[in-house]
């Protein structure tokens, strides 16, 4: 098979490498010149839970020639319009691309591929780009997963066939339930990556400030509430029912505060990808793909998401640079009245 990792930033250099470790033919595409230069010339160095070095393959999107069998597709959601043409271009006609995009890519994809080609691999850990040709795995081993589905469901020949490459990395599970999986990778996007991006800091930095906490257990009460009415059913996040997650009164702050705390000790030292972006200069990141999920599917079912709307808000003021980027607003939070 012809392989190909569309979007080798951080998450895709990682996974690049350890998949070219293992012998396959894969090229990793990026349209970073500098990158792509490091990684042929030096190769793919992976840091942090990890450490090592592997040689790869690089070319940036203009470079890409024949057709690939599989393309692992991890480009922010913001580039779709041009990255997905390049995609179709270069895709088998019995090709697949298998999407690790963040909120819920797959209709988009779909719509320009084909939803016959599409499966979705929510990520289950994470990784901060330091540089060309170098990327930091910033999850703790045991928490390393992928969560994979078909999307138009069932479990197929060629999702066990993209399962066993994605193994070359570390646990794959395979679900039926795509929607349910991808809500629960919003519920930890918006809480944990929301956050990190609001306050200018790492996963550790938002679990560890009281106000911060406060903001993510409503956030995610809100991501919760969303789903119940829009009838999605949250699938487990590892081993974690994000069902506990909801609470009902003020008493309930405290234990689901421990609970965030467990979830997020395995990732204290991510930063989040928004965050990474705006330090890098870009002026969007993909807010409306997380938070704004939450809040556009609440506005269609009629609930409020009042506490994602002032993380979306405070985003999209970093991206206008209104705010610096360096700015860590959190006394400007208004949350909703809880008995």
């Amino acid at each position: 098979m012809r392989l190909a990792l569309m979007g080798a930033g951080s998450l895709g250099t990682i996974l690049g490498a350890h998949i070219a470790r293992s012998g396959q033919d894969i090229v990793l595409i990026d349209s970073y010149k500098e990158h792509v230069d490091a990684l042929n010339e030096k190769g793919a160095t992976v840091i942090g839970t990890r450490n090592f070095t592997v040689p790869v393959k690089a070319i940036t999107p203009d470079k890409m020639e024949g057709l690939y069998d599989i393309i692992f597709y991890l480009v922010k959601q913001t580039f779709n319009d041009i990255a997905l043409q390049q995609v179709k271009e270069h895709l088998a006609p019995d090709g697949v691309v298998v999407t690790f995009q963040n909120g819920v890519p797959e209709p988009a994809i779909a719509e320009v591929i084909g939803e016959d080609r599409v499966i979705g691999a929510p990520v289950g850990w994470g990784a901060t780009f330091k540089g060309p040709g170098i990327s930091e795995l910033t999850t703790e081993e045991k928490a390393l997963h992928f969560d994979l589905g078909e999307y138009k469901g069932g479990v197929t020949e060629r999702l066990n066939t993209v399962k066993s490459i994605l193994e070359l990395m570390c646990p794959v599970t395979i679900e039926e339930n795509l929607m349910g999986i991808r809500w629960a990778k919003i519920f930890i996007n918006s809480t944990g990556s929301g956050m990190s991006t609001v306050m200018n800091g790492t996963f550790g930095d938002v679990i560890d400030n009281p106000i911060s906490m406060k903001c993510i257990i409503h956030i995610g009460n809100e991501c919760m509430q969303v789903a119940d009415a829009a009838g999605i059913k949250v699938e487990y996040f590892g081993a974690f029912d994000l069902y506990q997650f909801k609470f009902a009164k003020k008493e309930d702050f405290e234990n689901i505060a421990e609970k965030f705390k467990a979830l997020y000790g395995p990732h204290r030292k991510l930063i989040a990808s928004m965050l990474q972006d705006l330090r890098n200069g870009q002026t969007k990141t993909e807010i409306d793909a997380i938070n704004g999920v939450v809040c556009s599917l609440g506005r269609k079912y009629g609930v409020a998401t009042p506490v994602n709307d002032q993380v979306v808000a405070m985003i999209k003021n970093k991206e206008n640079r209104e705010i610096p980027i360096e700015a860590c607003p959190l006394e400007s939070f208004v949350f909703p009245e809880v008995k």
